[in-house]
């Protein structure tokens, strides 16, 4: 199905029936109400009503009720925003006061605080963990569980190219690459890899006579298909032949970082990118793909030209694409940290320039709620509602920072993939594996790299979380946890198969604080699982799954050999053993005679259990 150009290049004016009235989600918002605090075990939890139309909340602090207050730091966070309350702060002393106040969280930044601050005191862990309860119902109906963990996952660069540098000991760098992708594949489910640097040099050249070669792109695009993968096609910084100083480049492999010598060539480039991949692969096949158009106005970082540039750079590659097949699905992505996303709206709004999807990056924190700003643009303009892709999420957003190995990652996922349950389409975690050609060759086994997994392709903590995640059988069931830091340190998801013959729990211990990394005896926590709906007085085998520093930490078995940079040849025999999360059986239980079935379950902070209750 090709088509042929629908829209003039300079746009068509205002649209839609809300004239000029700015987006839902672009201005300041009144301060959240109902500001309340509870004194809890190595945590202050801070609940408040949520403010319509926020993306999120700023959490501010001071030692006094008179400040001055200000934003609580995460460490190696995108934004000092959270999506939602309730909020812990875990970074207190116990028996020691402190006063909180909130902000709504938009596109232009946090608006005003609470006029009345709160105050709270953590209190000190005692003999036994602070307690909190699970509480499933297994007999509500199920309902499909978005797999928005499964849907892409992000890229530091498309495969590494053949004859890419040698790996630690001399290993295949790209052959690990292609196997960490069969990883992700089988054992979590992933089916699309956001192609990032598409129009580097070696994927993508202007000729003497100014056409284009795709030769380098085309090898790169065939071995993810045959290794069962979809691209994300990002249209990012343009090769160097388009760019007004082609000697400006970013990153290690050479994209152009200057403005456009000519935006009209721009606009040439991704159409016939897109005609050739359509004649290539075909038009029904490259009309499921998405196209990510990049924009990163950041004059310290990819420096494409200023952010009106950017957006109309963006219309330019919109159209392009669509003038091909307006099947394909067309968007734009942020510029880090989900910033100017409602600017860019506003301008699709204004020029009538197409977007399927807007995409974000987040790192540290769960992910913001974009749909304030995609609501008000479809009410504003009539078209559907753009979905939210946030293409690119890390546990750290500093490079080589030990948490991205730890445990601590483990629950740090499953709390943004929760988070983007109600909020979001995508959540693709960055990334499969440590060969990343961005940053160089891995300088270590173990030197805190974004990768699910290891140099080597072992598994780590938060590979396991998610593949515990994709495990869960049947539909979502509701569940909900009360205690000592519930909803906001302690979370849970469940599914049940509907018949009373099985049921899975999920329930996860964590922080967003990065000082709390290496785990904090105060916020460990004793869960009592009960699980009602379940056949009257049947009996139902137990097994147990278990994420912690303890568990399915392969660092921790590294260092217990006496770590150091990389093993040898014995030791990475005994690594790939120890490189298993197994399930426990524990001892079979019988519901009582009203369906339920309760269970008692340690869980350290960080920590995750995973609980399957099979009718024997």
């Amino acid at each position: 199905m090709i088509t042929t150009p629908t829209a003039p290049a300079g746009g068509t004016g205002p649209v839609g029936c809300s004239g000029d009235r700015p987006l839902t989600g672009t201005l300041a918002l009144p301060a959240p109400t109902g500001l309340r605090s509870q004194d809890g075990t190595g945590h202050v939890l801070l609940d408040w009503d949520p403010v319509d139309g926020a993306l999120g909340y700023v959490v501010q602090r001071s030692d006094s009720a008179d400040g001055p207050f200000v934003p609580l730091d995460h460490g190696e966070g995108d934004v000092p925003a959270v999506p939602r309350p309730p909020y812990a702060d875990t970074r207190v002393e116990a028996g020691r006061g402190y006063w909180y106040k909130v902000a709504s969280w938009t596109d232009a930044g946090p608006g005003p605080l609470t006029p009345g601050p709160v105050r709270g005191c953590a209190r000190a862990r005692g003999i036994d963990p602070a307690a909190v309860a699970v509480r499933v119902d297994a007999g509500a109906a199920p309902v499909p569980l978005r797999g928005v963990w499964k849907r892409t996952i992000g890229s530091a660069h498309l495969p590494l190219p053949p004859g890419a540098e040698p790996g630690p000991g001399g290993a295949d760098a790209d052959a690990e690459h292609a196997e960490a992708v069969h990883i992700v594949l089988g054992g979590i489910g992933i089916r699309t890899v956001r192609a990032h640097g598409t129009f580097l040099p070696e994927r993508v050249t202007v000729r003497p006579d100014g056409t284009f070669d795709f030769t380098g792109l085309d090898a790169a695009l065939d071995r993810l298909l045959a290794a069962g993968l979809e691209p994300v096609v990002e249209l990012s910084f343009p090769p160097t032949g388009l760019a007004a100083d082609p000697r400006d480049t970013v990153l290690t492999r050479g994209g152009g970082g200057s403005a456009l010598r000519d935006p009209g060539r721009y606009g040439e480039l991704c159409r016939e990118l897109t005609l050739h991949l359509c004649e290539r692969h075909g038009a029904d096949e490259v009309a499921g793909w998405l196209f990510e158009v990049g924009s990163e106005p950041a004059p310290e970082a990819l420096r494409t030209g200023t952010q009106d540039a950017c957006h109309r750079r963006y219309g330019t590659a919109a159209r392009a694409v669509k003038s091909v097949d307006d099947r394909i699905r067309v968007g734009w992505r942020s510029p880090g940290a989900a910033a100017r996303v409602g600017a860019l709206l506003e301008f699709c709004r204004r020029e009538d320039v197409p977007i399927d999807f807007v995409s974000a990056r987040t790192r540290g924190d769960a992910p913001l709620d974009l749909r304030p700003l995609t609501r008000s643009f479809a009410r504003a303009t009539g078209r559907p509602e753009p979905e939210v892709l946030w293409t690119e999420r890390g546990v750290t957003a500093s490079r080589f920072h030990p948490a991205d190995d730890s445990a601590f990652a483990a629950p740090s996922v499953l709390r943004a993939v929760k988070s983007a349950l109600a909020s979001a389409d995508a959540l693709a975690s960055w990334v499969a594996t440590d060969h990343m050609a961005r940053t160089g060759p891995p300088p270590a086994l173990f030197h805190g790299g974004s990768g699910l997994l290891t140099a080597g392709n072992l598994r780590k903590p938060r590979y396991w979380a998610l593949r515990l995640l994709s495990g869960l059988t049947g539909g979502r069931v509701p569940a909900r946890v009360t205690g000592d830091g519930a909803e906001a340190l302690v979370e849970s998801l469940a599914t049940a198969a509907g018949d009373g013959t099985r049921a899975d729990v999920l329930v996860w211990n964590g922080t967003p604080d990065r000082t709390r990394a290496a785990g904090a005896a105060a916020l460990d926590r004793a869960a009592l699982v009960e699980v009602r709906g379940l056949t009257p007085d049947a009996v139902y085998d137990v097994t147990l799954w278990r994420v912690d520093e303890g568990h399915a930490d392969i660092r921790t078995v590294w260092e217990a050999m006496g770590g150091g940079d990389w093993p040898d040849a014995e030791q990475w025999a005994r690594l790939r053993a120890a490189d298993v999360l197994p399930a426990e059986p524990l001892p079979e239980v019988a519901a009582n005679p009203d369906g339920t079935v309760s269970l008692s379950v340690d869980l350290p902070m960080p920590g995750v259990r995973s609980l399957r209750l099979t009718r024997a």
